[in-house]
């Protein structure tokens, strides 16, 4: 595998462009698209939220049938908790973009963020998929990471090449994502565009496994947003033989690629927290079982009281323990080692005399790393996320301004 340039229109035949609409900003890109040339399998997740915006319901039947050809993305207004308004809304932006692309409806996925419960400014909408349609390229990557942006300080992208059966075949990916990021999918976004041949039975497993591991896996500040969703396209143009036997080594293949993907875009995530100033990486080592690791992690990397250890690059460790605790994983405290960096700081769930300079030095880390070894078995997972800044409440207290 080879990470390669072009991002979400790396992939053979896909094209994208994002424009300003002045939903909510006057100069920034607010409104994308990304169309394939060709009918894709398709595939996503959605957020769990009860409260969910039209267009998570919107996509979702959409994507029943396994196929779409474009995704039409706004950022400045979530379109969520507008009521029979909002759900006709997310229509027109498929119907229209539908019409305009002459393809159908129907294999239009739509996908909002911003904020909750003001009405699309419906004017500027379509005017901006208008011009987003008309101005279709295949160097329109950057621009459509930048549209999906809202309080993200830079866009993510990212495009790999593997080889299946002697056959080039290539998965790209944008995301957005800084705050009100706790996803739990079954306000981030992720598309994901691929070349390869697959079918869409084995695309909605793929991109269901590769979630848990990669949004699934981080957290800024434990909030679900209500317009999560991760979308997989696959228009088969690269030619391979189809990928349709989960079992098959070109299934292997493609999911270590596609985790790469997710996982390279999720840490972007983490890292790109709203006031953040580290990405946390939080190793669960030698668990009972994969559940169990992973939901350590995840609630470690969502604990606030370890995100502001981090912020204060206090050695804290008796908070990622009990965040450990309170986490409903089924462990037992007294076999746990924890370290900070590669500094020893507790055993068997009681602290060690260690060098606080060296501590503070792992925590002062651009990425900081704290393992978690439960000495129980021989499972492992990762989770990230970020620390807890006086910028982060700045930013949050006044996002509607």
């Amino acid at each position: 595998m080879k990470i390669i340039d072009g991002g979400i229109t790396a992939p053979r035949d896909f094209l994208a462009q994002g424009v300003c609409a002045q939903i909510k900003n006057h100069t920034k890109k607010d409104v994308g698209v990304i169309y394939s040339k060709f009918t894709c399998s398709a595939a996503g997740v959605f957020t769990t939220n009860k409260v969910k915006a039209a267009c998570v319901d919107l996509s979702s039947v959409h994507l029943s049938d396994g196929q779409a050809q474009a995704i039409i993305v706004n950022s400045g207004n979530a379109n969520a908790c507008n009521g029979i308004q909002g759900f006709a809304d997310a229509q027109l932006m498929a119907d229209y973009c539908a019409e305009i692309l002459d393809i159908l409806p129907r294999d239009v996925i739509v996908a909002s963020t911003g904020v909750i419960g003001v009405p699309l400014p419906m004017a500027q909408v379509t005017r901006g998929i208008m011009e987003v349609c008309q101005s279709l390229s295949g160097q329109g990557s950057a621009a459509v990471a930048e549209a999906i942006m809202t309080t993200d300080l830079a866009p993510k992208e990212i495009a790999v090449e593997i080889i299946l059966q002697g056959i080039p075949v290539r998965i790209a990916g944008i995301a957005k994502g800084s705050g009100m990021i706790h996803p739990n999918m079954a306000t981030m976004l992720a598309f994901i565009t691929t070349d390869a041949a697959v079918s869409s039975h084995c695309l909605s497993q793929l991109i269901k496994e590769s979630a848990d591991i990669s949004y699934n896996m981080i957290s800024v500040d434990r909030d679900t947003s209500t317009n999560d969703m991760a979308i997989i396209l696959a228009n088969g143009q690269a030619g391979n033989p189809i990928i349709k036997d989960p079992g098959s080594e070109d299934y292997k293949l493609f999911k270590e690629a596609l985790d790469f993907v997710n996982t390279t875009l999720a840490k972007k995530i983490a890292r790109d927290g709203e006031g953040a100033k580290h990405l946390i990486e939080i190793r669960v080592l030698n668990a009972a079982d994969e559940k169990t690791a992973r939901m350590i992690g995840r609630s470690i990397s969502s604990s606030n009281l370890t995100k502001a250890a981090v912020f204060g690059a206090d050695a804290n460790w008796g908070r990622m323990l009990a965040a450990a605790g309170y986490s409903g994983a089924d462990f037992d405290p007294y076999t746990v080692d924890i370290y900070l960096g590669e500094e020893k700081v507790a055993e068997d769930g009681m602290g060690l005399p260690f060098n606080e300079t060296r501590a503070k030095q792992a925590l002062e880390e651009d990425t900081v790393v704290i393992t978690v070894d439960l000495k129980a078995g021989p499972y492992q997972a990762t989770a990230w996320g970020c620390d807890l800044t006086y910028e982060y409440v700045r930013i949050n207290a006044d996002y509607r301004s």
